[in-house]
């Protein structure tokens, strides 16, 4: 059983428990495990939370990394062994939390075997960062963004244009426009937090409203030989053009292992899979990116330089 790890990020007030509400309010037909931790006596996060679900852990043992190596990790093994297991994990950083280093944990190569880290999404309230432009000098706010997969403007529809432009542009000086997204109550397309299961999602209808972010989704897939160096160089083209790509994948230069591959924004995994591609084929990917980003020839063209003559 591999279930994959939303880390959530952003400072205090940022909007990460509305995010997490509207998730697990419409999970897209998927069980999702909430670990949240509120640095205090008292998690009102979870309180919050536990309204709307009651697939929420709370941690008492004040900022996730202070207790990493215990609590957290802990509490993941627990989650992945209930019955029925969890199809995903998000876990709810404190506002005063660095999430480098529960990333780093959470990297550690047995952990990533059963709990692999899937997204990290930083939220950020642009009102607050409109009016206080001195944030993007806090230490702690700057590692909050780079450590960040996508960075999310909550709150986007209180803020006209120009307004949202300039915090964007401020933003911008630590991550790529690619990586910005702007939301509103919470509402996170799910294609963006989560790589699209090889294996079809039980799919029930959407309880709220979603995500306005169009995005594009195609599959790619081969039954001849590849070469994972070829891959490699590949994917390195294809990344910056793509926001999420997952697969299974059979290479020449590793005939008995199937591997999995998953990469979102900039950041790649290949590991192990417990499952091959599909019978008869050697690869089966999910590509995802924005509307009318994707070039489906484009991508095509550039993964059959994979292919082993």
């Amino acid at each position: 059983m591999i279930v994959p790890v939303l880390l959530v990020a952003g400072a205090l007030g940022a909007g990460k428990t509305t995010l997490l509400n509207h998730l697990l309010a419409d999970p897209g037909g998927r069980r999702i495990a909430a670990i949240v931790n509120d640095f205090g006596a008292v998690d009102i996060d979870a309180q919050l939370l536990g309204t709307v679900t009651e697939e929420v852990i709370s941690l008492k043992n004040g900022c996730i990394c202070c207790s990493l190596q215990g609590d957290l990790l802990r509490t993941l093994s627990s989650v992945i062994k209930r019955d029925p297991a969890p199809d995903a994990i998000a876990i709810e950083t404190s506002g005063i939390s660095d999430p480098a280093e529960i990333i780093r944990s959470l990297m550690d190569p047995v952990i990533f075997k059963v709990a692999p880290l899937e997204t990290v999404v930083t939220l950020v309230d642009p009102q607050r960062l409109h009016d206080e432009p001195e944030l993007a000098q806090e230490a702690l706010w700057r590692s909050q963004l780079r450590a960040a997969d996508f960075v999310l403007l909550s709150k986007a529809d209180l803020l006209d244009r120009a307004a949202l432009d300039s915090v964007r542009s401020i933003v911008g000086r630590f991550k790529p426009q690619s990586a910005i997204f702007e939301i509103a109550h919470g509402a996170v397309a799910r294609d963006l937090l989560f790589s699209r299961d090889i294996r079809a999602p039980r799919i029930l209808p959407p309880q709220l409203p979603a995500a306005a972010e169009p995005f594009a989704t195609m599959t790619w897939t081969s039954q001849a030989p590849l070469s994972l160096a070829r891959f490699q160089e590949v994917i390195g083209r294809l990344a910056p053009r793509t926001l999420r790509i997952k697969g299974v994948l059979s290479f020449t230069e590793h005939p008995n292992q199937p591997i999995l591959f998953q990469s979102v924004a900039t950041r790649g995994t290949l590991a192990p899979s417990p499952v091959a591609p599909p019978e008869g084929l050697t690869a089966q990917l999910v590509l995802i990116g924005r509307e009318g980003e994707l070039d489906e020839v484009e991508i095509d063209a550039l993964l059959r330089g994979v292919i082993v003559s």
